[in-house]
């Protein structure tokens, strides 16, 4: 009988030939905990999912509750489901006015096809515009705004239409015309290394795009339900988007995504051809009644207005180390660059039961972003070991 460990690279594809191959058995709250006894604390949070922890206990109690009545029952749009109704609607509560007509989908990259699809048929139009060292996921048409020649070469031919501007360049908001259906942006860019936008930059890009037509669609997959500070990010700065993508932190550790937009936006998916967009699984009952139970408690808890606080704490206890060059933070998510190869680093922060990762488009940084239900007396156990790492790299 193969171990778990030989199917693992025997049998599954896989996306890279360097796996963290971590053979976990449990999590709880910001730990995961190994087969033989280790210990670890996940200070990615999954890559920006489990904002509440690992298995909190309402979204456990809500997905039992859920799977008593039914899980799958047909394709996404043409039964009412609870879960789904609820979710939507309670989303409704927390968002501007004109965000309030949700669908609800698998993935990040899910909501990202379907954000393409409801600019281009809404405006009648096919340029889009996204920005250098952006990244939006791995399907064709999320790979086709990806902001990173590297990872794309080898699928072309791609969509045509795209452009790529560079953030935080005003000059080039002048390439945003009556031709484009919609600009993709980060309030921050995560994977370039948690790149914040300067002071002004969001806003004239809204205004650009109010002034020519072009739908400002906001990809919040990373980035919301709390983890800026805010319960999305685009609320720090002043501006609304469009439309609005939503994943990862969405389901509480259960996969679920959604393109959220207004009803007039959203209603043009239905018509000339109807079934514009469609899904089986978007919206399983069961994700979305986890969703739910996660919205709950990050908004009843109001734990997401501690992640400023916290987020500060790493950034002024880990610069002063001499082989951190910079910290950039946004709430509680931070980019650490350093003197050193990053991924000696997150090998010698496995060994000293810490699990963080690099970023795709900086080779000389890492990601900082555990749990917003971290304690600070946590943050400092983490602080301590980090700095135990960087001295021995």
């Amino acid at each position: 009988m193969l171990s778990n460990r030989e199917i693992f690279f025997q049998h599954m594809g896989l996306p890279s030939l360097n796996p963290l191959d971590l053979e976990i058995e449990k999590a709880e709250g910001i730990y995961l905990y190994g087969k033989d006894g280790e210990k670890y604390i996940d200070l990615v949070s999954g890559v920006a999912v489990s904002n509440i922890g690992h298995r909190h206990p309402e979204v456990i109690k809500r997905i039992q509750n859920q799977l008593d009545k039914y899980m799958h029952l047909m394709v996404y749009g043409e039964m009412i489901q609870s879960p789904q109704t609820q979710l939507a609607y309670k989303l409704k509560e927390f968002l501007p006015e004109n965000l309030n007509s949700t669908y609800f989908v698998n993935s990040g990259s899910e909501a990202i096809e379907g954000a393409l699809k409801l600019a281009k048929r809404f405006t009648g139009r096919s340029e889009v515009i996204a920005f250098k060292n952006a990244y939006h996921g791995g399907t064709h048409g999320a790979l086709s705004i990806l902001g990173d020649e590297r990872l794309k070469n080898a699928f072309r031919p791609l969509l045509p239409g795209i452009k790529f501007i560079e953030f935080n360049n005003f000059n080039h908001l002048n390439q945003i015309t009556p031709k484009t259906a919609c600009v993709v942006v980060e309030t921050v860019q995560a994977e370039a290394g948690i790149i914040l936008p300067k002071a002004g930059f969001l806003q004239a890009l809204r205004e650009k795009c109010t002034e020519t037509g072009t739908l400002l669609v906001i990809d919040d997959i990373q980035m919301g339900f709390g983890r800026t500070g805010s319960l999305f990010s685009f609320e720090n700065f002043g501006i609304v988007p469009d439309i609005l993508t939503l994943a990862k932190a969405m389901g509480g550790g259960m996969p679920i995504g959604a393109f959220i937009s207004s009803q007039e936006i959203m209603r043009s998916l239905t018509n000339k051809p109807e079934l514009g967009h469609i899904t089986t699984f978007g919206g399983h009952p069961v994700a979305c009644a986890a969703a739910l139970a996660n919205l709950d408690v990050i908004t009843k808890e109001s734990i997401y207005k501690q992640a400023e606080k916290k987020g500060l704490i790493y950034k002024n206890e880990l610069i002063k180390h001499p082989l951190v060059t910079e910290v950039r933070q946004k709430g509680l998510m931070l980019g650490v660059d350093i003197k050193g190869d990053v991924f000696k680093l997150v090998r010698v922060f496995l060994r000293n039961g810490l699990i963080t990762d690099p970023f795709l488009f900086r080779a000389n940084a890492f990601r900082i972003a555990p749990p917003l239900t971290i304690s600070e007396d946590e943050i400092t156990e983490s602080i301590n070991l980090i700095w135990q790492s960087l001295s021995e790299l």
